[in-house]
């Protein structure tokens, strides 16, 4: 079963990812994405480490879009 992540989580990974390839990734962003995917497991009552290695195989290695 896919896990189903929300437009608002990918954007705060997209942009901690951006921060983090150009060597500006800050304490702040870090904590905003963390609390973000905890608060999402909370609601969904998924696994954190499920939702965060979910999230991060989207942003950093998306899949390419079908032709």
């Amino acid at each position: 079963m896919a896990i189903e992540l929300p437009d608002e989580l990918l954007d705060l990974e997209r942009a901690a990812w951006t921060e983090n390839q150009a060597g500006a990734l800050t304490v702040d962003t870090a904590h905003t994405v963390h609390q973000a995917i905890a608060a999402h497991a909370e609601a969904t009552g998924e696994s954190r480490l499920a939702i965060e290695e979910a999230l991060k195989r989207a942003v950093r290695h998306p899949e390419p879009a079908p032709a």
